[in-house]
Parts: structure tokens; sequence; C-alpha cells
């Protein structure tokens, strides 16, 4: 393991300025890691919270399972849709995944 090793660098350990080149680059993940990774997360994590608060009644929603209905009851935790004629099926307000335009369901 020895041999991989370079003289110049065997004898005279690390250089001066790799101290604050070391700073510079975690300085630079950082930047890059709130840019690209937590900012949008926030930011979709943001608009799913205002969707989820603008339930209504009539409104038209999709599953995060795919299942298309209208909302009939709003709860705090829970909502209700109407995939069916007299068929109703209770989510959690989380599980809904997107709003859709009105008129959508009768277009299917």
């Amino acid at each position: 393991m020895i041999a991989l090793i370079s003289p110049a660098y065997a004898e005279g350990g690390a250089p001066a300025d790799a101290g604050i080149f070391n700073i510079v680059l975690l300085v630079g993940f950082v930047i890059i890691f709130y840019f690209l990774m937590w900012r949008p997360q926030a930011k979709r994590a943001k608009e799913h919270k205002n969707l989820l608060s603008s339930l209504a009644k009539g409104t038209e929603v999709v599953t995060n399972g795919g299942v298309l209905g209208k909302v009939t009851r709003v709860d705090d935790n829970y909502v209700a849709l109407e995939v069916s004629e007299n068929v109703e099926l209770k989510f959690q307000k989380a599980a809904v995944a997107a709003v859709l335009p009105k008129g959508t369901l009768k277009s299917i």
C-alpha cells in the first residue's frame, strides 16, 4: 500500500490550501443539495397541502391509486368520493393526488 503513495505527499503532508478547498467543496455540495433536492420537494409539498385545503364538495379528483371520483364529504383527515352512482368510498385526504377539471368524469 505504501508503494501507491506519491513520494511528494508522503514527505510533506497535505498542501496548505487543502483546508480552504475542502470548505469550498462542502459549501458547494450543500448549495447543490438545496437547489436540486430540498427546495423542489418543499415546493411540491406546499402545493399538495394547498390542494388538500381547497377540497370542497363537488370537486372531481384522482387518488394516488388511480381512483376517479367526485368529493361528497370532506373531514379534517378523510374525504368521501362518489366513484359511481350510489357508491361512496372513503380515503385519507393525503391520498388525493390531483384535482380534475369539471366534467372530466362525464367525458370518461
